[in-house]
């Protein structure tokens, strides 16, 4: 009895669910649309095969001809700018399944979208015909214990009962066999809309072309959304903290050393107004209405001035740098000066007082940048080991540039330092 009732359960649900009878009358739809079709081509077949004679009995080659000519034009129908995105909604709001979990991207007019509409308009057809003939001979049988003249009631086009007068025992069992055959329709119906809604992302759902265009347009703008989002923290990050430790400086100092104090000031106010050229410069991207910025992002010519800028405020900072900045690839030449800017940012962020060692070698196809700081006194190696946005976000364009990043305690069995080590290789374009 248990495994009985799930059973049960399975065979009733299409009976009492909303998707049967929103895929019905989604059926039923594209019987009624294809009905002028199917009349037209049966009238222009009988024309060309019986010429001019009599229209009442089309004959074979009419028969064979017409459907030719109805899918025809229902075909080129189809081709219409316009009518696969009217199939495509109208599936979507009546047959719902797996079309809703797709983009709301209509088909092109193509041969996917017309072999959904000549089978929407056959399929469609027969269940009108089967809904017309069930129906009628069901509501005949229903009322056969009722029936004056049961000869007539049983002259259904199934004709179940028979053609002779009916007994009473086949009286009363009219209305069982009636709401039997109900039934029955009800589940073709459950069961021809349930294929059609498995078939319609395939016809009418997005090309496997454009699903991995789509895919390819949101890769890139999640990339371009993570690229901002790495610039924004390491430029208005490092901003930020050179601003605070300059401010907390000049707090400080502005009564024992007002001439500090002022230049911490001015200091503090180009930080801002850098910080609101890069914030300027982000935006300009993201708004697609605003003309594209003109001024170049800092690279690694611009290391020397972001030297002098974390000096000012009272770090102790000290640059070396071999190689010729300007022979570095420009994109290289900008991640990496984001990245050695990130490194001076967590320096002052996380170890404030302490100094900064900070070595750019470049020789021909190759750059290899090192930071290192002694570690604060008394600070959690694991907290920092973790590292936060800025680590993650140096190691993303390491990543993308095809080189290697680490950021540890260094050396492993007793660190002192905190170490950062940047190798990024490029294939030289100079000749020998």
């Amino acid at each position: 009895m248990r495994h009985l009732v799930p059973t049960i359960t399975l065979a009733i649900r299409p009976l009492t669910s909303a998707h049967t009878y929103r895929r019905w009358v989604h059926l039923v739809i594209g019987g009624a649309l294809l009905t002028p079709y199917a009349m037209a081509g049966l009238v222009l077949a009988g024309l060309l095969t019986q010429r001019g004679s009599t229209l009442a009995q089309p004959g074979p080659a009419a028969w064979l001809l017409g459907p030719a000519l109805t899918l025809t034009a229902v075909a080129a129908t189809a081709r219409i700018p316009g009518v696969a995105a009217a199939q495509h909604q109208l599936a979507r709001a009546l047959l719902r399944g797996p079309l809703t979990d797709l983009p709301d991207t209509p088909p092109a007019p193509g041969p996917r979208a017309t072999l959904w509409a000549c089978l929407h308009g056959l399929i469609g057809m027969a269940v009108c015909l089967a809904t017309m003939t069930v129906l009628t001979e069901a509501a005949l049988l229903a009322i056969a214990p009722l029936a004056v003249d049961p000869y007539t009631v049983s002259q259904g086009p199934l004709t179940i009962l028979g053609h002779d007068t009916l007994t009473r025992a086949q009286r009363l069992l009219g209305p069982l066999l009636g709401l039997t055959l109900l039934l029955a329709l009800i589940a073709t119906i459950a069961l021809t809309g349930h294929l059609m809604a498995a078939l319609a992302p395939r016809l009418l759902g997005p090309s496997p072309a454009r699903l991995l265009a789509d895919a390819q347009a949101r890769a890139r703008t999640l990339a371009e959304r993570n690229r901002l989002a790495r610039e924004l923290h390491d430029s208005l990050g490092h901003a930020l903290s050179v601003v605070t430790l300059q401010a907390a400086t000049a707090a400080r100092l502005i009564d024992t050393d007002p001439d500090f104090a002022r230049r911490a000031l001015t200091h503090i106010a180009d930080q801002a107004r850098t910080a609101t050229a890069d914030l300027d410069h982000a935006l300009g991207i993201l708004r697609e209405d605003t003309p594209a910025p003109t001024a170049p992002p800092p690279d690694l010519t611009h290391l020397p001035h972001l030297a002098d800028t974390t000096r000012h405020t009272g770090t102790d900072l000290r640059l070396d740098t071999t190689g010729d900045p300007t022979t570095v690839p420009a994109l290289l030449s900008r991640e990496t000066y984001r990245i050695a800017q990130q490194a001076i940012t967590n320096a002052l962020t996380h170890a404030p007082g302490r100094p900064l060692a900070l070595t750019l070698a470049i020789t021909p196809g190759h750059l290899h940048l090192t930071a290192a700081n002694p570690l604060p006194p008394r600070r959690p190696l694991g907290r920092r080991r973790t590292g936060g946005r800025g680590i993650t976000g140096m190691r993303e364009r390491a990543h993308l540039l095809g080189g290697t990043l680490t950021a540890a305690p260094a050396p492993a069995d007793h660190p002192t330092h905190w170490t950062l080590d940047l190798t990024l290789t490029w294939k030289d374009t100079e000749t020998p």
